[in-house]
């Protein structure tokens, strides 16, 4: 069993090591980086979103998990406005760092390596309720905290300006039309199946080797980081306990569905907060305490790859 977790595991760490020396010994520079994310974000990322809602399942259990999640997340954003004066000087962000998983940048990978690419469609389940959230509350939100006013259209905006949000739409839309299952059984579905695997193969390295890349640690700031991701924890996988107790008293368990809210609940905050507010004076804060979310994830992760296997 070691050993198989041992599998799963050391990839991850290897990955996000070498991201790590990437940045130390200049192997590439910023640029090079913008470069490995725009191939995430605009190509690898969007296919792998839209083929995992494309072969979703469209059933209660998915109309249910996405409510559970959608009201979790909000109850975590609620909390960590509560929370607040836990941090009086980053407290502006903190609850957007309560709040809301990392699943496009890393929960996909991930999961991918507990299941295999082919069950993605299972994490999507959970992802649902937090990408609707992530770009309608979550970032309402964050615009009215950082000064601006929100508004319908920009939410539209928001959503159809970011392709892998484009991806999963588009995938939502024709899966549940039935256009997945059809094509899956006909003579095309194996060809179909062999181009995404193709496009899609990169994308757990590349995301990792970007998460190794990004990791920041000032010491300087560290008790109001360690504050807010000791909060998170032990928030989110709260909120986990009574999401997967909702879901499983009203539908069948199902164990893989489980280990997805499990990943999704352990996950980061969503990595999109410097691209939609002005965090001048917060950046280090914001990216610390990003960065070790992270390595908690990580360290979770081996936990739920024992799971899996037990």
């Amino acid at each position: 069993m070691a050993l198989s977790i041992l599998q799963m595991v050391l990839p991850v760490l290897l990955m996000i090591a070498l991201g790590y020396m990437c940045k130390r010994y200049g192997w590439f520079d910023e640029g090079g980086l913008k470069g490995i994310k725009a191939v995430v974000g605009k190509i690898t990322l969007p296919v792998v979103l839209f083929n995992a809602f494309f072969t979703a399942d469209y059933s209660a259990a998915t109309l249910l998990t996405f409510a559970a999640v959608f009201l979790s997340l909000g109850a975590a954003l609620a909390i960590g406005f509560l929370c607040r004066r836990l941090n009086p000087k980053y407290g502006k962000f903190m609850p957007f760092l309560m709040t809301g998983f990392e699943g496009g940048m890393l929960g996909y990978a991930l999961f991918g390596l507990l299941y295999g690419a082919g069950q993605t469609h299972v994490f999507a389940m959970a992802d649902i309720g937090q990408t609707v959230f992530a770009y309608t509350v979550f970032l309402s939100v964050l615009n009215v905290v950082n000064g601006d006013k929100p508004s319908v259209k920009g939410v539209a905006k928001n959503m159809l300006s970011n392709p892998a949000c484009v991806g999963m739409l588009l995938g939502i839309v024709l899966g549940a039309l039935g256009l997945g299952k059809a094509v899956a059984a006909s003579a095309v579905g194996p060809l179909v199946t062999e181009v995404i695997s193709f496009i899609t193969a990169p994308t757990s390295v590349l995301i990792l080797l970007i998460v190794g890349y990004e990791l920041s640690f000032n010491r300087a700031i560290m008790k109001p980081v360690l504050t807010t991701v000791a909060l998170r924890f032990a928030v989110m996988c709260a909120l986990c306990c009574v999401c997967a107790l909702v879901i499983f008293a009203i539908v069948p368990f199902n164990k893989q569905l489980l280990v997805a809210l499990m990943l999704g609940f352990t996950l980061p905050a969503p990595f999109i907060i410097p691209l939609y507010a002005d965090v001048t004076g917060h950046g280090e804060y914001i990216s610390t305490t990003l960065s070790i979310s992270t390595l908690l994830s990580v360290l979770a992760f081996i936990g739920i790859a024992a799971f899996t296997l037990a």
